[in-house]
């Protein structure tokens, strides 16, 4: 079929009632959890993953992919109105946002983010249309030692662009790796580090591990934490920009939807890079740049619309190759596992309907966040006053209650209080977990792939790393960590100059 009627297939799909109130309710829910400081996307997918078991795949993935935009449309809501980042990749929009708001242009701000989102909503899901049947297509012709060069290609990339200290992302993914690792070997069947425990014979699934660093984890920063700022009002008029916004924003919009897909298909935090990405950019390219940090509408335009292209660009290495290259599509992949699903090359082939459903359903999803973000904006932002007492212990009861249902295992809620416990000191030590998680889904794909390679070559390691993908992935990874001394050492000779 031609894309023509694979989109007329997945808007068939995507139109049916059910899918559609999947989809709307994503939407609210993204939002909400978008405007509540603290718990953010990952940390509403991570809670809400057991209960997709009640749905299909593509409900689940329609699900997961209304929450994960509308998080983006939600974080910008209160960077805005009050200086409070609802989630990480809305930090930037606090620096312009707020002080517009200051200056009485709230509703210009929140017109123009969403605005600025739906336009690079549109063009991520066009480029992800395109992008994930050619990178699958491509990668039909892969082997086990591509699939392992992308594994390490991906961690590593992960590990340098992670938040800290590279030797804390590094001990994090060697602890992920190392989780991934207990259960039954693939290859042989033999038991490993199951301690006689029948129940981990199947291996550390990552719903207990995600919902535990990152559901309960995020559920305790946000009770602990205060909220700062005075909110600020507005009037429906008021969402008006005036022409000369609009022609300000135009350009920071458009290259900041381009700019946001390309650094999606990165792992690490895709959203967080791309909007400080285009923030700086933008602040380079402005005729104005002392206007940046006291209300340039450019430093919303552009950051917003970054953000909300990543997410698109994030799904094509899951959709294309079967691997997650940031935590939210590790947990999608969860989902899509507890479905009996393995996403991969084959995937967009053997099951059109889920992939060009979920693709249908984020075009109908876009059009819903515009519609209800802009009216009920401050019905949104009046969920901040409820009262916090009662929304974390709500929350965590849904954490236990959704993670034993899927199993009904009591080692289930052993591992999440193991992990609890090792997320909340992770924390105070300052130790980002996200490339924990990743390593525990993409490790065990790694190991399994490398003994198949070596098995291929017959022991011979030249054979797997000099085929053409393999070494070009080699030499990138390479390149990440010769590049940053080769330019201090260039910066450190001019200085001396």
């Amino acid at each position: 079929m031609d894309v023509w009627q694979n989109l007329v297939l997945g808007f068939s799909t995507a139109a049916q009632p059910g899918y559609l109130l999947i989809a709307f309710v994503g939407s609210i829910l993204g939002t909400i959890t978008g405007i509540l400081p603290g718990l953010g996307p990952l940390g509403a997918m991570s809670i809400l993953l057991s209960f997709t078991l009640s749905l299909d795949a593509t409900g689940s993935m329609i699900l997961f992919a209304g929450i994960y935009y509308g998080a983006m449309y939600g974080g910008s809501t209160t960077s805005i109105l009050l200086n409070i980042p609802g989630e990480a990749a809305s930090v930037v929009t606090c620096i312009d946002g707020y002080r517009m708001a200051q200056k009485g242009r709230a509703g210009a701000a929140l017109a123009v983010a969403a605005v600025g989102s739906f336009f690079a909503g549109t063009v991520s899901i066009l480029a992800l249309m395109v992008a994930a049947p050619l990178l699958s297509n491509a990668a039909l012709k892969f082997g086990p030692p591509e699939f392992f060069a992308i594994g390490v290609f991906g961690l590593i990339m992960l590990i340098r662009l992670s938040e800290g200290p590279l030797i804390k992302s590094l001990i994090m993914v060697l602890l992920g790796m190392a989780v991934g690792t207990v259960g039954l070997d693939t290859l042989t069947g033999v038991g490993r580090f199951t301690f006689g425990i029948y129940d981990l014979g199947q291996g550390i699934e990552i719903l207990p591990v995600a919902m535990r660093l990152f559901g309960i984890a995020e559920v305790l920063s946000m009770s602990s934490g205060k909220q700062e700022g005075k909110l600020f009002n507005f009037r429906l008029r008021e969402l008006f920009p005036t022409a000369e916004e609009w022609k300000r924003s135009t350009l920071p919009v458009i290259r900041g939807s381009f700019l946001g897909f390309f650094i999606g298909l990165i792992p690490g935090p895709a959203p967080v890079i791309a909007s400080f990405t285009s923030y700086f950019a933008e602040k380079k390219l402005s005729k104005h740049p002392e206007e940046f940090g006291h209300g340039a509408i450019e430093g919303v335009a552009g950051p917003e619309s970054a953000n909300n292209a990543a997410v698109g660009g994030a799904y094509v290495p899951l959709l294309g190759l079967g691997i997650p290259f940031t935590p939210h599509m590790a947990i999608m992949l969860g989902a899509l596992m507890m479905h009996g699903i393995t996403p991969g090359p084959s995937t967009i082939q053997e099951k059109p309907e889920l992939f060009w459903g979920l693709i249908a359903s984020m075009y109908i999803g876009n059009i819903m966040l515009l519609v209800l973000n802009l009216p009920l904006i401050k019905v949104f932002v009046s969920i901040l006053r409820v009262p916090r007492e009662i929304l974390v212990p709500l929350i965590v009861v849904l954490c236990f209650t959704g993670i034993y249902c899927v199993n009904s295992s009591y080692v289930d809620l052993m591992i999440m209080a193991i992990f609890g416990i090792a997320g909340f000191a992770l924390r105070r030590l300052a130790f980002e977990p996200a490339p924990l998680v990743l390593a525990t889904v993409i490790g065990p794909m790694m190991e399994k792939s490398l003994r198949q390679s070596m098995k291929m070559a017959q022991g011979d390691v030249s054979l797997i790393i000099f085929r053409p993908i393999c070494l070009t992935l080699y030499l990138a990874v390479l390149c990440t960590f010769i590049l940053p001394a080769v330019l201090r050492w260039i910066k450190k000779i001019r200085t001396q100059k």
